[in-house]
């Protein structure tokens, strides 16, 4: 791989002194009035575009900016029209394509697959204003308007479909979006490395097929080099057979085991990796036609990847999609805390761009006085995506610098009133906190740091979080620093101290944390502490509450059909809400999105978490939109549109006890007028003693 230097050692490109841009061009006449000729790079994102370190298109414009390249931004095109493509002309180097902050099937559709009528990231909140599947739908439009520019596509979406992965909206195994969008390279997590060198050597004049080094991307080959070790995947897990594909360079090197060995033999080499040989050798994981059609090498594919996600010991892999091979370099090195300083404090506006006048741009709204201080989870809960995007080791950035910016947006963001929104990240209380040997971390495979329970070697230190609340609030001007983000409860249990600074000066009434799930088959499977692990933490929030006067609570989210979550998970979970006084306005359903082990266990039906085998551990997954709901109807037990369907499900798995009109019962026998038809599958209400009795109150007198 290609020698880590830092992001800032770089000879600046010669276009540096024509820039910074008060805001990155969106149109010819700002290029002009630049004294642009041309751009270098393109960005073409399908999020409005506003110039602040929150927008991931404004974080990469504004780095490679500072590497002295003139970069332009085409802000959600209509992608029906090649010319939109083509508004800036050609770029000199690259188009670099991402779909915005977030996947555009996760934007566009709901949990249930509906299309959602909003966009936080467009003007007005205006839905529609981006295609599904965006990445591939810029990516080919680029290449028709400009088919001799090289194509780069990043984001969350590109990184989250870098190999052969579950589409959950098709419900079924879709290619590397790399293929499939024909770009030249794929960035996939913290992109700034990668990208900075990308654009360095091409500018030096390197040809596309030479940039086969550098960590975090991926790319297309014929064949891997033959002067590379193969190993393959199942040397490390055992899925049971596999059905090998035609290798023509490593027949002197492997042969496949006879057919009267046992049924987990597969093609497997006669030599072992050597320690010398390590950096040259490779993973090869079941190709993109056999997950495709197994769902148990799906899984082992899957396991095998979050395996091979540690910067520090990771290997490249490589997936054979029918006659390309797809290789997929190791993960970035983490930022140090200067490079993630130099980031954050470019010289962003902190607004949307001014084509967008007066209108609203809701998650601006929320973000805008907000402050990011770290990047990555050590989490590794299998619903969630965020270490398979940013990694497991913390970056974190210094308290200065953070203060800086905190004081930049007392200064210069309108409608600022004295709230700082946020001081947080993917998790509020991972600042700096750490393995304590590096040694140990470099060569850990665990998936998570804090399940099943926290690490010893993990260091819970909570003190820097706490002096930098603490040096926050006290800054002139800042009246209060909220945090919003969510707060890790395993992890603050750790330090009484900050759940007590927590509670006392940062939570303005409601705390949102996440317990996820109730019972242990559901929490095994999310890798999620039990709720033992929440009361510790319930007790001493409301203690530090109390001693300081307020009255504050905590607002616990859950997650409806998660795979190994049954009915009666889902009823335990109910009468627990009911009991403690929970009602819920919004409740979440399990999402399947690419890449994260929770969705292999959905495709599957098999757990990733141990070792992949064809009679390994089996996973229940409630499946089928009408169980869909009724997971998400125990969760809002209270609305009297779910009640049919609840006494439904109560009869059926034996607890009509629950149905009732007392403070025992979950849901009442009675059915108000107008509502539950839609879960009935009728037009006709639910006709109950009590709407009869509604009625003869209404009925007019003879």
């Amino acid at each position: 791989m290609l020698p880590v230097t830092s992001i800032t050692s770089h000879k600046k490109f010669w276009a540096h002194r024509l820039t910074p841009a008060p805001f990155l061009p969106m149109s010819r006449e700002e290029m002009d009035a630049l004294g642009w000729d041309s751009c270098d790079i393109i960005l073409v994102t399908g999020d409005a575009y506003v110039d602040h370190p929150s927008f991931g298109m404004a974080i990469v414009g504004r780095v490679l900016e500072a590497q002295g390249f003139r970069v332009g931004i085409i802000s959600q095109p209509r992608w029906e029209d090649v010319e939109a493509f083509r508004a800036l002309g050609a770029p000199n180097l690259f188009f670099g394509i991402t779909a915005g902050n977030m996947d555009s099937m996760v934007n566009r559709y709901t949990a249930d697959r509906k299309i959602r009528s909003d966009d936080a990231y467009t003007p007005g909140g205006e839905g529609g204003k981006r295609p599904d599947r965006s990445v591939l739908v810029y990516a080919n439009r680029a290449r028709e308007a400009y088919p001799d520019v090289p194509l780069v596509v990043g984001g969350i979406e590109a990184s989250l479909r870098r190999i052969a992965h579950f589409d959950y909206w098709s419900e079924k195994v879709r290619r590397s979006i790399l293929l499939d969008a024909k770009a030249d390279l794929l960035v996939y997590g913290n992109a700034e490395r990668a990208i900075i060198d990308i654009a360095h050597r091409l500018a030096r004049g390197e040809p596309l097929d030479g940039l086969r080094d550098i960590r975090g991307t991926a790319f297309t080959l014929r064949q891997a080099p033959a002067d590379w070790v193969e190993v393959d995947s199942s040397h490390l897990d055992t899925p049971g057979r596999i059905e090998p594909h035609p290798d023509p360079y490593a027949t002197e090197t492997a042969k496949q085991a006879p057919p009267e060995q046992s049924d987990t033999q597969v093609v497997r080499f006669v030599r072992d990796v050597k320690a010398a040989q390590r950096h040259k050798s490779f993973i090869r994981l079941p190709s993109y036609e056999q997950v495709r059609n197994d769902p148990v090498l799906y899984a082992h594919a899957s396991r095998i990847l979050h395996m091979e996600s540690n910067p520090g010991n990771a290997r490249p892999l490589v997936q054979r999609h029918g006659d390309r091979e797809l290789w997929v370099n190791p993960p970035p090195i983490p930022l140090s805390t200067p490079e993630m300083d130099a980031i954050y404090e470019l010289p962003y506006r902190r607004v949307p761009h001014p084509f967008y006048g007066d209108a609203r741009i809701p998650a601006y709204e929320m973000i805008r006085f907000s402050v990011a201080i770290q990047r990555g989870c050590f989490g590794g809960c299998t619903f969630c995506s965020i270490t398979e995007h940013e990694g497991r080791i913390i970056q974190n950035r210094s308290e200065e610098s953070i203060l800086r910016e905190v004081e930049t947006i007392r200064d210069t963001v309108p409608g600022f009133t004295g709230v700082i929104s946020d001081l947080g990240g993917p998790t509020a209380n991972m600042y700096r906190l750490a393995c304590k040997s590096r040694e140990i971390e470099a060569a850990c495979r665990r998936p998570s740091c804090v399940y099943p329970g926290v690490c010893p070697n993990l260091d819970t230190n909570h003190q820097p979080l706490i002096e930098l609340y603490r040096k926050a609030r006290q800054l002139p001007g800042v009246k209060k620093v909220l945090i919003a983000s969510g707060v890790r409860y395993d992890l603050a249990i750790e330090s009484p101290e900050y759940v007590k600074e927590l509670a006392q000066h940062h939570t303005g009434g409601y705390l949102k944390i996440a317990p996820e799930a109730l019972s242990e088959g559901p929490l095994s499977k999310m890798m999620k502490p039990g709720m033992d692990t929440y009361y510790r933490f319930k007790t001493l929030f409301d203690r530090y509450s109390q001693q300081a006067g307020k009255e504050q609570y905590l607002i616990p989210y859950f997650i409806a059909a998660h795979p190994g979550t049954t009915d009666e998970d889902m009823l335990e979970l109910s009468l627990w809400l009911k009991s403690n006084g929970f009602r819920a306005d919004q409740v979440q359903a399990f999402l399947p999105s690419p890449m994260a082990t929770a969705t292999a266990m959905y495709h599957s039906g098999t757990n990733p978490l141990r070792k992949v085998k064809r009679d390994g551990e089996q996973v229940y997954i409630p499946k089928g939109l009408r169980q869909r709901r009724l997971h998400k109807a125990f969760l809002r037990y209270h609305d009297p549109d779910n009640w049919p369907l609840l006494r439904e499900a109560l009869k059926r798995m034996g607890r009509g006890d629950l149905i009732g009109n007392g403070k025992k019962h979950l849901v009442p026998s009675f059915q108000p007028r107008g509502t539950g038809a839609r879960h009935e599958g009728k037009r006709q209400p639910f006709r109950t003693q009590h709407t009869r009795a509604e009625n003869r109150r209404t009925r007019k007198p003879r």
